[in-house]
């Protein structure tokens, strides 16, 4: 997942350049937020590697001093899930803030995470917020052309818009659905086509 595998594509583009832009965040935070599949972690991936970031999931910071993270840029997955982790993101945010920066991701924004915390809430509030949408299909289509080259496999050009408008709209879907594909096909000793990519988006699950 590095910058380099990141496609670009409308429901992106911004959010990528927020990103990259990450040494002007207003209050050195940022909020990162997107639909399952939309490329979040891939982003926050990104964001580390050029930061030099700790990447968490929120539900770790229980487990976590933050004092032991203080001025580290810190990289907190999934920070709509924290599981009882409100005073933890609420002192990691404070102590990092102050000479690094925060990147935090979610589904959802704050003011649907259901949080008590008042000090937090007004934190999360005060924090820019970058949006992701769900991949088009011009992104998909791209995904997919890639993953199958990374695994050296020729497929029909007809295939990509025909599993594009039948898979589910994410790119792990799209990881998924190549990784299924290919196993398919060695295991059949078939080559993949849209006969076989009917068989196997038939088999899996949903979502």
């Amino acid at each position: 997942m590095t910058r380099a595998d990141f496609f670009v594509a409308p429901s992106n583009a911004l959010a990528l350049h927020t990103v990259e832009d990450w040494r002007n965040w207003p209050g050195r935070k940022l909020l990162l937020i997107g639909p399952e599949g939309s490329g979040k972690t891939h982003l926050a991936r990104v964001w580390a590697e050029m930061a030099g970031a700790l990447i968490l999931p929120a539900a770790a910071l229980r487990t976590l001093d933050p004092t032991d993270l203080a001025a580290t840029p810190v990289a907190v997955e999934d920070a709509d899930r924290l599981d009882g982790a409100e005073a933890e993101l609420f002192h990691l945010h404070n102590l990092v803030t102050q000479g690094a920066s925060l990147l935090m991701t979610a589904q959802r924004p704050p003011r649907d995470w259901g949080l008590r915390l008042p000090d937090l809430i007004s934190r999360l509030q005060a924090a820019p917020i970058a949006r992701l949408d769900a991949p088009d299909d011009a992104l998909l289509s791209a995904v997919l052309v890639k993953l199958f080259a990374d695994r050296q496999v020729a497929v029909p050009a007809n295939l990509i818009p025909y599993l594009v408008s039948r898979m589910p709209r994410s790119i792990g879907a799209a990881r998924a659905l190549v990784a299924a594909l290919d196993a398919a096909a060695l295991a059949g000793g078939r080559p993949i086509t849209r006969a076989l990519a009917a068989e196997v988006l038939d088999s899996l699950p949903p979502g």
